[in-house]
């Protein structure tokens, strides 16, 4: 595996964890008791993109640089935060409230198409 690609890996799984971060931070709960519930989000999170990111080709070369392709770690996002929240939900024996799994997902496709345009501009430039 190329270095290239370890790092688009790490990336993915450091930007599923800012947006974690973030999102506690807005309702203010980052402090350590807060650890677990991100950990409860965050590892399902991180077990659902990385089950689905490949069925949408989002590690292969030719996807992945390729601007016109950014739409598909957004789709990719939508369908793994669903399977997400259902983990997330099982792991904290909580009910999954509809309006968390959408804000949720639009938030972190969002945040993922942000990240891959970041990695899309650095990759390119060293080219």
């Amino acid at each position: 595996m190329t270095r290239r690609k370890w790092i688009l890996y790490a990336g993915d799984a450091l930007s599923i964890a800012a947006l974690t971060l973030i999102g506690f931070a807005t309702h203010g709960e980052t402090d350590l008791s807060f650890l677990p519930r991100m950990g409860a989000l965050f590892a399902p999170l991180v077990l659902s993109w990385f089950l689905l990111a490949p069925w949408f080709g989002l590690f292969q070369g030719e996807i992945i640089s390729n601007p016109r392709q950014l739409w598909r770690p957004a789709l990719a996002m939508l369908f793994a935060v669903p399977l997400a929240t259902v983990l997330r939900g099982f792991i904290l024996k909580a009910p999954i409230l509809p309006i968390f799994v959408a804000v949720l997902a639009g938030v972190s496709a969002l945040g993922m198409v942000v990240w891959r345009i970041i990695w899309y501009w650095i990759v390119s430039r060293n080219r």
